[in-house]
C-alpha cells in the first residue's frame, strides 16, 4: 500500500475563521509544483479536509494530473484530528492522496511510522509526503519520502 499525505500550500493569513483561509498565488505554485511529483503514480482516491485552502490544493492536484474521480471531502482530515481515528478510516483505503494540515499532518505521519508521535517530521506548506507499508496501520509503515516545493 502507498500513501500520499500533502499538507495544503501557503494560505493567507487571515479569514473570518481558520476554515475559509483561502490559497496565496505562492501557495498554488507550491501546490503545482509538488502535484507534478504525482505524476505517474497510481492514484485510486483523493481525500480532502473541507477548509477552503485544504479543498483548492485538492482540486489543482486533480486538474494538474487530470484525475477523473472527484476529490473526497472528509472531516476527519481536519488540523486537530487525532491520528489513531484517520487510520481507521485507512483501513479499506490503497494508493490515495490525502491532503491535510497542520498538526494533523506531522502528527499522521509520525503515527503511521512510529506508532507515536514523539518523533515528528517537518512538512511544510505543500510537503508532499510519500508512505509505504502492507496495511495503514500505526507503526507500520515507512517513510520514502518528504518533497517540498
Amino acid at each position: 500500500m502507498k500513501l500520499w499525505v500533502l499538507r495544503h500550500g501557503e494560505a493567507e493569513p487571515h479569514a473570518r475563521s481558520d476554515a475559509e483561509r483561502n490559497l496565496t498565488e505562492n501557495g498554488r505554485k507550491e501546490v503545482l509544483s509538488s502535484a507534478a511529483q504525482l505524476i505517474g503514480q497510481p492514484l485510486s482516491a483523493i481525500y480532502a479536509s473541507p477548509y477552503a485552502r485544504a479543498q483548492q490544493t485538492a482540486q489543482l492536484v486533480r486538474e494538474a494530473l487530470g484525475f477523473e474521480p472527484e476529490v473526497r471531502t472528509v472531516k476527519w482530515l481536519t488540523p486537530d484530528n487525532d491520528p489513531p481515528a484517520v487510520v481507521d478510516e485507512l483501513d479499506s483505503l490503497d494508493n490515495v492522496l490525502l491532503v491535510s494540515h497542520n498538526p494533523l499532518v506531522s502528527n499522521l505521519i509520525a503515527y503511521l511510522q512510529h506508532g507515536h508521535w514523539r518523533e515528528l517530521q517537518r512538512v511544510g506548506t505543500a510537503g508532499l509526503v510519500e508512505l509505504e507499508g502492507d496495511w495503514p496501520l500505526a507503526g507500520l509503515m515507512s517513510l520514502k519520502s518528504i518533497k517540498h516545493p
